[in-house]
């Protein structure tokens, strides 16, 4: 499972945003969302870069872990 620290997870428009952003790579992408500590867990298929690329382009950029 994959670990993503995303600061800009606030609230639940954003979770829904990456949730569908995640999908869209991979629609069978399982997500766990933290969002006190702002992190996202994600089993999925999609590679990591394509992932990481849609997420900062749908305005979430996160940090290399």
């Amino acid at each position: 499972m994959a670990r993503y620290c995303i600061a800009q997870l606030t609230c639940g428009h954003c979770k829904a945003t990456i949730g569908q952003t995640v999908r869209a790579q991979d629609p069978a992408a399982r997500l766990i969302f933290d969002m006190a500590a702002r992190e996202v867990r994600s089993d999925t298929a999609a590679k990591r870069p394509a992932l990481l690329a849609a997420l900062a382009d749908d305005g979430y950029p996160t940090p290399p872990l």
